[in-house]
C-alpha cells in the first residue's frame, strides 16, 4: 500500500508536501509508516506518564496541545507539533485553526470546571472538537484520543477510555461506528458517540 494511495476510511490523506517532512526515507508503505508511528506514539505516552502534575490551565493550552503532538510523532515527521497549512476535506480552514483552537480550549476549561456534562459526554465532546478542528497535517485522531485520556486522568480522576482496538488500515464495524458518531456529533448530537464509548465498556 503506497503512502500516497489507498488511505483507510477516515484517515487524513498524505500529500507530497506532507511526505517531504518524513524523517525516515526508507519508509515506503502505509504499513511501514503505521508501525513506526505506533512506536513513536508509545514513546509519547511514556512521556505523558512521566508528567506528575498537570493543571486545568496546563492541559487546555495551545502549548500543551502542540507539545503533545510533537512528542507523539516528532521522531517521524518534521512538521509534528505545527499547524497544517493546507485545506483538507475535514477540519477548519487553516487560517482559522489558532482562533478555533483557542476558543475550544477556553470552552473546555468551563466544561470541566463547572461539570457541564457527564464524564463520557465531556470526553466525546473534547475528542470530537479536536478532530473537527484538525489542527495538524496528520495524526489528529490519535492525538485527540490521547489528549482526551489526559483530561480524564489528570482532571477527572478517571481511567483512560477504552478505544476500539482496531488498526487504522482495517475497515471494521467498530471503526464505522466511531466515524458515524463523529459525523453525527458534527450536528451537535453526541448521543451516538456516548453510546459508542459505552459499548466499548466505558462507564
Amino acid at each position: 500500500m503506497s503512502l500516497l494511495k489507498d488511505d483507510p476510511e477516515g484517515a487524513t490523506p498524505l500529500s507530497p508536501d506532507d511526505l517531504l517532512g518524513l524523517k525516515l526515507p526508507h519508509i515506503q508503505t502505509r504499513a511501514q509508516l503505521n508501525e513506526v508511528e505506533a512506536a513513536n506514539i508509545l514513546q509519547g505516552q511514556i512521556w505523558v506518564s512521566g508528567l506528575k502534575v498537570l493543571t486545568l490551565d496546563d492541559i487546555f493550552s495551545r502549548d500543551f496541545v502542540t507539545t503533545l503532538h510533537e512528542n507523539l510523532l516528532g521522531d517521524i515527521w518534521e512538521w509534528a507539533g505545527t499547524f497544517r497549512l493546507r485545506e483538507l476535506n475535514i477540519g477548519v480552514n487553516p487560517k482559522n485553526i489558532s482562533v478555533d483552537l483557542h476558543n475550544f480550549l477556553e470552552d473546555a476549561k468551563c466544561w470541566v470546571e463547572f461539570s457541564h456534562y457527564s464524564d463520557l459526554e465531556l470526553s466525546a465532546r473534547i475528542q470530537h472538537k479536536l478532530v473537527q478542528i484538525h489542527p495538524f497535517p496528520n495524526g489528529n485522531g490519535r492525538h485527540s484520543r490521547i489528549f482526551t485520556d489526559i483530561v480524564r486522568i489528570f482532571l477527572l480522576n478517571k481511567k483512560p477510555l477504552r478505544w476500539a482496538n482496531v488498526k487504522l488500515e482495517d475497515i471494521s464495524e467498530e471503526r464505522a461506528a466511531y466515524i458515524a458518531g463523529l459525523r453525527k456529533a458534527d450536528g451537535g448530537d453526541f448521543s451516538e458517540m456516548v453510546h459508542y464509548l459505552e459499548r466499548l465498556g466505558n462507564q
